[in-house]
């Protein structure tokens, strides 16, 4: 379906709504991979995703209607991939400021690219690239976000939250939607003229954790540390007693264990 409604350029500009499917980033990855051309800024969203997914493989749960889910199409093929990286900064920072026009303060970044309000889990992102050669020809943006979910499973209510429990008033999800669009636009733009700098300083300056002593876990190990940047290829760096150390995705866990 098309739709010219939102400010935007190019993001946004073709949106396809669909009831339900198992994960919005397969179905735009098998759009991608058809022979006829997709443009760039094109939009999956789903009232129900079934089988979404988080980094690693881990699952998304969502309540139908509820929530946003939905995947992007971008077309980064002048960055390099070895700064593969920015383009993460570039999203989580985009979801970031525009949930901020709705939530004016306790939003952050957990990194890699999870969406914070104070400890716990807003939503999340997953980018799915795909190569030729040394070229990221096509990128999948999935992003997740808890909007107007009261409740949560057990096992999660803990740690997760939505932006009606903190509001306390339902949101329309597509005034969200359109901020997402917009300040993707703006943070891309960004990446495409090469400014990594600016797309690294905000970053940090909105990172969970960033310059705080913390508990953390690596290999069954509880250790202290401080988060003190990352580097260009998306290694958290932090500071522990032993000295600088690097992370990998999913080699360090976040804890709140005292």
């Amino acid at each position: 379906m098309q739709n010219n409604t939102f400010s935007t350029l190019f993001v946004g500009q073709n949106l396809i709504k669909l009831k339900e499917v198992d994960s919005t980033n397969n179905f735009l990855k098998e759009l991608v991979s058809k022979s006829e051309p997709l443009a760039e800024g094109t939009v999956i969203m789903a009232d129900n995703q079934f089988a979404g997914r988080g980094q690693q493989q881990s699952v998304w749960q969502t309540q139908a209607g509820k929530n946003i889910s939905t995947s992007i199409l971008l077309k980064p093929t002048f960055l390099p991939l070895d700064k593969q990286f920015y383009l993460n900064m570039a999203v989580s920072l985009a979801v970031n400021e525009a949930l901020s026009h709705f939530i004016p303060e306790g939003l952050s970044i957990k990194w890699p690219n999870d969406v914070y309000y104070r400890d716990k889990k807003l939503g999340g992102i997953l980018i799915e690239n795909t190569l030729t050669g040394n070229t990221i020809k096509a990128a999948v943006i999935g992003i997740g976000l808890n909007v107007n979910q009261l409740e949560f499973a057990e096992n999660i209510s803990q740690r997760a939250t939505s932006v009606i429990q903190i509001l306390q008033t339902e949101t329309f999800l597509m005034d969200i939607m359109e901020k997402i669009f917009i300040f993707m636009e703006k943070y891309y733009l960004i990446l495409r003229v090469g400014k990594y700098s600016i797309l690294q300083n905000d970053y940090l300056g909105k990172l969970y954790n960033f310059g705080v002593k913390a508990l953390y876990q690596n290999n069954g190990a509880i250790f202290e540390g401080t988060i003190s940047g990352i580097e260009e290829n998306g290694r958290l760096k932090v500071d522990t007693i032993e000295g600088l150390k690097s992370f990998n995705f999913k080699e360090i866990e976040f804890t709140h264990t005292k």
